[in-house]
């Protein structure tokens, strides 16, 4: 957002900081351009589908994106939202599902069984679209402009965290945790 102008790159520096500025999880009042406070898990995508919905009442063009994690999809809302996405087949959503494998306390599969993620969204009635690189931009922007009628969209993208930085990647520490001064900058080396 800071990088779109919505506010001053300044404040970035308070980031998810003690006593910073813009907190972990962004709400609508703490920055410029977040419209919807949606930090609790599965919140995010129900609004998606209404704004999405308002789209085709109002007979409007666009699109609507939302982005959850593997671990969100064992929320009970998340598959509410599918079904109803699919019932009202709004071919103007698109979900991306960011299928890492890791979630606040550990793997995924550990929690719930998630390796049919792909199968549960096309039993919910949406077109389906697995990368199994989520890290190739190509691919995801073809994903993005596969066209699909009377259904939404599903990507699901096999990701890794930490993706491109050593100590970090697929490494559950990295959920919650910023990187010191010297780790971030090595961290960028490496990216660079």
């Amino acid at each position: 957002l800071a990088y779109f102008d919505f506010f001053d790159k300044s404040l970035l520096e308070g980031y998810c900081v003690s006593g910073g500025t813009l907190p972990g999880h962004l709400d609508h009042t703490g920055a410029a351009g977040v419209e919807v406070s949606a930090g609790s898990l599965g919140h995010g995508f129900p609004v998606a589908l209404g704004m999405a919905l308002a789209a085709k009442r109002k007979q409007q063009s666009y699109q609507t994106y939302c982005i959850v994690g593997d671990g969100e999809c064992n929320e009970g809302s998340i598959w509410e939202t599918a079904m109803l996405g699919s019932s009202l087949n709004l071919d103007n959503l698109t979900v991306i599902i960011d299928f890492n494998k890791i979630q606040s306390f550990g793997r995924t599969n550990d929690v719930i069984d998630q390796t049919n993620l792909a199968e549960r969204w096309k039993a919910f009635g949406w077109h389906v679209i697995e990368l199994e690189d989520g890290h190739d931009i190509e691919a995801i922007k073809a994903a993005f402009k596969e066209e699909v009628k009377d259904k939404p969209k599903a990507i699901v993208a096999h990701t890794v965290k930490g993706k491109g930085v050593s100590y970090m990647e697929d490494k559950l520490l990295w959920h919650y945790k910023s990187p010191s001064d010297e780790e971030l900058e090595k961290g960028l080396a490496e990216l660079s």
